[in-house]
This record gives C-alpha cells, sequence and structure tokens, in this order.
C-alpha cells in the first residue's frame, strides 16, 4: 500500500510539473557523447569533425554556426530550454570559468564512439576516456570555486546525458568493406564487446560522481540519407545497419538494468532514442513532417552525399525536414526525442522518464 501511494505522489507531481512549467530546483548539467550533442568542442580542435560553417546554425538564435550539428538547437539545449535552466558551454570555451561552471559542461565530441579506434579518421577528437578526464579536471576546477564539499553535491545532484555508440558502427565497423573490427568480431560478438565496453564508461561515470545518468540509445542507423544514398533503391532502409541497431539497444537496456540493480539505485536511465526516431522515420506526415528520407542539407540521392556546405542543395523549411544533413536529425526532430525524454512512456524511457526524475528529486 505504501509504494502504491508513493507511486501516486510522483505521478501527481509529475503532473504538476508538465502542466504548470514549474522545475524542480536547477540543477548542473553534464553532455558526454558525439555529434548529436556536441555544441562546440570540436571547433576548437584541428579535425575534420566541424560544423562550424554556414549554413549549420541557419535557425540558432544568432543564425550563425556554433559547432552544433544541427539547423538550430540540438538535444542537450532542448533539455536545457524545457527545464529552464542555463544552456551549458563547451569545455574547451574561454567562457567556461567562474560561475559559469555551476551550470555544469559539455564535453561531447563529433566523431568519437565507445572504442578509441572509432572516428580515428578524424584525428584529434576528444574521446570518451579523456572527456571523463576533463569531467574529472572540472571537479578540480569547481572545488577552487565553491569548496570540495559544495563540488561533490552539486555533482551528485546534477543531470548527465551521455549519447555514444552509433559510430561505433558507422564509422568503425561498417566505414570500410572489411575493416579492422568486422574482420575481428561477427556482428553478434562485436555488439556484447561494444556494450561490455559502454558499461565500463557507464561505471567511470558513477565513480566520478554522476547519480541520474540519461543513456541514449543508438538511432536507425540504416534509415539516415548518409545510407539510403550508399544502400537503397526505393528508399528501404540499410538492413545491415538496422540489424546492428536491433541488436544493441536491447542489450543496452539490460546493460544498464544490470548496473542499477548491482549499486541498489536507478542511477541509469535508457532512452529509446532508436523507437523515437522510427516514429516519424515510418509516419513523417502524422508528426507534421513532409520526408523522413532526404536531408535537408547535401547533395547526391537523398541528399546524403558528402558534407553539408554553403555549396550543398538547402531546404527552404526545416521544420518539414526529419534529418537536417546526412546523418543528424533537425532541430524540430530533436523537440520531438525530448518530448519522449520529458515524458515518455517506458517504451521510451525506462525505468522513467525525466519528469519523474525530476518530481522524485525534488521530493528528496
Amino acid at each position: 500500500m505504501a509504494n502504491l501511494v508513493n507511486i501516486c505522489v510522483v505521478f501527481l507531481l509529475t503532473l504538476a510539473l508538465g502542466s504548470l512549467g514549474i522545475h524542480a530546483e536547477a540543477k548542473a548539467f553534464f553532455i558526454f557523447g558525439d555529434s548529436l550533442v556536441d555544441n562546440g568542442n570540436n571547433n576548437y580542435l584541428a579535425t575534420t569533425a566541424r560544423a562550424d560553417s554556414p549554413p549549420y546554425g541557419i535557425d540558432y538564435p544568432t543564425h550563425r554556426p556554433t559547432g552544433r550539428f544541427s539547423n538550430g538547437l540540438n538535444i542537450p539545449d532542448i533539455i536545457s530550454e524545457k527545464m529552464g535552466w542555463e544552456a551549458t558551454l563547451p569545455y574547451l570555451s574561454p567562457e567556461l570559468s567562474g560561475e559559469k561552471l555551476l551550470d555544469g559542461a559539455n564535453f561531447a565530441s563529433a566523431g568519437v564512439g565507445v572504442l578509441n579506434d572509432t572516428g580515428i579518421q578524424f584525428v584529434n577528437i576528444i574521446r570518451i576516456y579523456q572527456q571523463l578526464g576533463y569531467f574529472k579536471e572540472y571537479q578540480q576546477k569547481l572545488r577552487a570555486i565553491i569548496g570540495k564539499e559544495e563540488a561533490q553535491k552539486l555533482v551528485k545532484e546534477s543531470l548527465v546525458l551521455i549519447t555514444l555508440g552509433g559510430n561505433d558502427f558507422v564509422n568503425n565497423y561498417y566505414l570500410i568493406p572489411y575493416s579492422v573490427r568486422s574482420r575481428q568480431y561477427p556482428l553478434q560478438k562485436y555488439v556484447p564487446f561494444v556494450i561490455s565496453e559502454y558499461k565500463k564508461v557507464l561505471q567511470r561515470l558513477y565513480k566520478l560522481g554522476a547519480r541520474r545518468v540519461i543513456v541514449t540509445g543508438t538511432g536507425p542507423l540504416g534509415c539516415v540519407p548518409a545510407e539510403l544514398a550508399q544502400h537503397s533503391r526505393n528508399g528501404e532502409c540499410a538492413e545491415e545497419l538496422q540489424k546492428a541497431a536491433s541488436l544493441f539497444n536491447p542489450q543496452l537496456v539490460k546493460a544498464i538494468d544490470g548496473l542499477n540493480k548491482n549499486i541498489g539505485s536507478d542511477v541509469f536511465i535508457a532512452a529509446n532514442t532508436n523507437q523515437m526516431h522510427m516514429d516519424f522515420i515510418t509516419n513523417p506526415q502524422s508528426f507534421g513532417f513532409e520526408t523522413s528520407k532526404i536531408a535537408c542539407c547535401g547533395q547526391g540521392p537523398y541528399n546524403g552525399l558528402g558534407l553539408c556546405t554553403p555549396l550543398s542543395n538547402l531546404c527552404p523549411n526545416r521544420d518539414l525536414y526529419v534529418f537536417w544533413d546526412p546523418f543528424h536529425p533537425s532541430e524540430r526532430a530533436n523537440r520531438l526525442i525530448v518530448e519522449q525524454i520529458l515524458g515518455g512512456s517506458t517504451s521510451y524511457m525506462y525505468p522513467m522518464n525525466l519528469n519523474t526524475v525530476m518530481a522524485m528529486d525534488s521530493r528528496a
């Protein structure tokens, strides 16, 4: 009976937070991962994995490129907006100092994966363990400002978002025919290997103090315009990459469930971004999109070849496109994804959504 009462209280708090627009006390927000969540770190690196030229940022408030692989805001930006928090700065930004450190930091770097050899073609990117090293360095800077105990408290009460995995397939296993990793492992063994390495990353995050971590799965890897351009004749998704996603995502949820059971608390929350994407890939019109196959910015079949540049085809209305460039969602698609992160059922967010997390934490 007590459990039922607690569930009802959390449910009512979640409704109150969502419907009234009242957010729990501001949290620091930390972001780790790849180009889906990078907000400009790669601008400060000598790498080809950059989004610092037009038309990137065309719909950003400044209408200028920021390093985000988007026409406007990305997922972390929109979460911050919905929570009423200050947007986090890239960790490498000179502006991230003093009181701005209290808002958190974005450590993500386009091109990285779970594995160290993912993204080697991009040369200078912040690989995931280096991102975690920067997180440790960040905490040292924080302690110098607010003291050790307050710094530990800020990190413990923070929200963390981590997005990894897609590049381990697209830019590693399937990058070229007979890649090193594909010769080393059949897909059925490569996926558990990546998952086992991902668990080590998440355990390291926990050791560094993170206690609320949203872990996104991969999107539908075979349905992005870049893969359609290479593998599709009639707009069908690339079967082999879809198989990889279908193996990876359920195993990631299982790994997260196991980690939480070992810890004895729901530290890690699985976001089924694969299903979130598939909803509007399979039926784009019902979400107000014109197409889920053609990128807004690009060239070649499905606008899926090469990079998005000032010379690329550019759609006039980005809100009608699921994909902004050959790999990345449009801002509007990102907003739909964040809606599910905030309030989605357990089919999308396991074991709970972000509104429920905020409601529970406001009671603590």
